[in-house]
């Protein structure tokens, strides 16, 4: 999110509501916002992301690849009532801006569509809202639905752990939903292009298939409703305020999903869902009696971090309670003492200064640096309540990153902080084997728009490549050898003997060094030197990669009373290792890790073959706990398989597949594999 804050604004009265649009990538989520904005009154005219001319989705990296790639908010009116709208990336790869911005949204509207390729994918947003308690209605492309709609809500029920519960039904006409029928209001409407529905009579068949639908949608209402219940097996019709108020209360409880349609391209349905928001979407109060508790104290979560270019650092924050002004001071998690230093509006692209925000505004606070996305803030000191916060998800590709030239390493350093801080699901680490900087994230295209940010944001040249792996090697056979460093240049020359046996140790050993020198032919204060000279020496082995899992013995040596030195020993060590390391049958090791693949079940059959042939030792498979239709894959996968393993895998599984690694143990390689790997090393370290 390239933020600008140039412009002016002020805050309006009334406490908004919030709301994140969410939904799988190409679900139509920008569309959406660009409709709910246009039947506002908000834009003049509604944009398309194909025209690019769109409020979301305006960023450089959103406009190139042409897919949401961060958050985009801009607010509202409609009929007095405000609100602020959080698009959120429907990506795979993009899931950590929803997952920050669910911590200040009321509720969260699902943009789903008549897609069994992309059920799997609505269930990873759905379960992430679940989690967090978040009330939801779900708005399907009615325009691109092909099948009955029982059969549509037949196909998108499992991805749900609660019932979607039919709120309308489509009128169809030559194929083609012309309107709908309200289910609570017991009334048709037709589809106008870009315009409101208008009202118009049901036909005998329309009215026979509401009858049927709004018993179904009753019946579920009933679940939770005794006295609902007891009217419906009377046969007694329910009254219209109570089912409204079931409907609403079960919705802000999670207990039911309401099912919209419409059309976010051709405004269908847009009307109807801003009447339902006005009405039934909760207030910032129960948000804040979710994060705090019975504490009623000045509060502000933070959903999301910014670095502007021209603004320094913003901290996106919705707030709970209270007001903010610029220049207040706030607390840290009721702790650390922070100074707020410009207070903004934000929609789409612009950041506007405001003088004042009050409840229930998302506001962006300057300058905060010590403040992170999740944290809250508090205009006083005390303990504050601990807040459901999800693992950050793992890294599932990496590569090695460096500035193109040296003197631009210390602004590359700072820049990965900051698109670091601004996207948590990006890690950046040292390989201390490799001496390589790692930019690890969630995907090919994750890392892809990093990268555009680190050159297009902060003008640095990049060079990118893929990481080298931590290859290892050890000795099959032992030896003994004998280390001689003998130098005369005028003066006092330089003399070092030692003889060492070398041993292979069990895997995982790592590497021993000892002596049993008597007699003093290696005076003791020289043995540390041979120790150091064998262990720089074991950095590098024959086949060039650092040797483990071996013994070295210092057994036997002699000294010169004149020319012997600490230098001289290591020298002699350094030799001793050289020379008999060629003779103990070097083997190349490679590392292997314990991988979890978690995968929709239809899809465990082509992940299993995707392992077993990338060298992959299957260790089974088991239902995923608590994700109904999911399966976890184990195996035990050598690191150089795993390198682009999650391209193949969200190939199979529609995009959805994850994986999470460990280290496991170190194992030989030999013949082709072991010759292709250490050519393909000996490339990259060329490069």
């Amino acid at each position: 999110m390239a933020i600008s804050t140039n412009g002016k604004g002020s805050a309006a009265d009334g406490a908004p509501r919030c709301i994140a649009l969410v939904g799988p990538f190409g679900s139509g989520k920008t569309s959406l916002l660009e409709s709910l904005l246009a039947r506002t009154d908000t834009v003049a005219r509604q944009g398309s992301v194909g025209d690019g001319n769109t409020v979301g989705d305006a960023s450089p990296e959103a406009r190139a690849h042409g897919m949401s790639v961060e958050l985009n908010i801009a607010d509202a009116t409609y009929l007095g009532d405000r609100f602020v709208f959080v698009d959120c990336p429907g990506s795979v790869e993009f899931l950590s801006e929803m997952d920050g911005a669910l911590s200040g949204v009321d509720l969260a509207v699902v943009v789903a569509e008549d897609d069994e390729r992309k059920v799997p994918a609505l269930q990873l947003i759905l379960k992430a809202l679940e989690a967090r308690a978040i009330p939801r209605v779900l708005l399907n492309k009615i325009d691109k639905s092909t099948r009955r709609v029982r059969d549509v809500l037949g196909l998108l029920q499992p991805a749900s752990a609660v019932p979607l519960v039919l709120r309308q039904i489509p009128i169809w006409e030559g194929g083609q939903a012309t309107g709908f029928i309200d289910l609570a209001l017991e009334r048709a409407h037709v589809y106008h292009e870009k315009e409101p529905s208008t009202q118009i009579d049901m036909s005998d068949e329309d009215r026979a298939r509401e009858h049927e639908a709004r018993f179904t949608m009753l019946e579920h209402l009933a679940d939770h409703d005794d006295d609902l219940m007891e009217a419906l097996l009377e046969d007694i019709a329910p009254d219209r305020d109570r089912v409204f108020a079931d409907l609403v209360n079960e919705m802000q409880d999670g207990l039911i999903c309401p099912v919209f349609f419409g059309s976010a391209e051709h405004g269908n349905g847009v009307s109807r869902l801003l009447k339902a928001l006005r009405h039934e979407v909760p207030q910032v109060d129960r948000l804040a009696q979710r994060l705090l508790g019975s504490q009623e104290r000045q509060s502000l979560q933070v959903i999301k971090t910014l670095h502007t270019q021209h603004g320094g650092k913003l901290s996106i924050a919705r707030i709970l309670e209270g007001q903010v002004s610029d220049g207040d001071s706030l607390f840290r998690n009721g702790v650390e003492e922070v100074k707020v230093s410009g207070l903004f509006s934000i929609f789409g692209q612009q950041a506007n200064k405001i003088a004042t925000a009050g409840k229930g505004d998302l506001v962006a606070l300057g300058r905060l640096d010590s403040v992170q996305t999740g944290d809250l803030l508090a205009q006083d000191t005390g303990e504050m309540k601990s807040l459901y916060t999800p693992e950050p998800r793992p890294p599932v590709l990496a590569t090695a990153i460096a500035a193109a030239q040296r003197k631009d390493e210390v602004r590359l350093s700072a820049a990965l902080a900051k698109v670091a801080e601004e996207d948590p699901s990006l890690t950046i680490s040292q390989n201390q084997v490799t001496a390589e900087t790692l930019l690890a994230g969630q995907g090919e295209m994750h890392l892809r728009v990093a990268q555009e940010r680190l050159s297009g944001k902060y003008g640095l040249d990049i060079a990118a490549h893929t990481p080298h792996l931590p290859y290892a090697e050890t000795i099959r056979s032992g030896t003994r050898v004998r280390g001689r460093h003998k130098k005369q240049s005028g003066g006092h020359g330089q003399f070092g003997d030692v003889v060492l046996e070398i041993a292979p140790l069990p895997r995982g050993e790592g590497v021993q060094f000892s002596d049993t020198i008597t007699g003093g032919v290696v005076p003791k204060q020289y043995i540390p030197s041979v120790r150091d000279g064998v262990m720089d020496a074991l950095q590098r082995g024959p086949l060039g990669f650092p040797v483990v899992d071996v013994s070295v013995c210092l057994t036997d040596g002699s000294y010169h009373s004149v020319d012997s030195s600490d230098q001289a020993f290591k020298m002699a060590g350094i030799l001793a290792i050289r020379d008999g390391l060629s003779e103990c049958k070097p083997v190349l090791l490679e590392p292997i890790d314990k991988v979890v693949i978690a995968c929709p079940s239809d899809t465990t059959a082509k992940v299993n073959a995707i392992v077993s042939t990338r060298r992959g030792q299957l260790l089974g498979f088991d239902a995923r706990p608590d994700w109904p239709g999911w399966d976890e894959v184990q195996a035990l996968m050598p690191e150089a398989e795993i390198g682009d393993l999650i391209i193949e895998l969200r190939s199979a599984t529609a995009g959805v597949a994850s994986y999470t690694s460990e280290f496991d143990h170190m194992a030989e390689l030999s013949g082709k594999a072991a010759d292709l790997a250490m050519q393909r090393s000996g490339k990259q370290q060329a490069a």
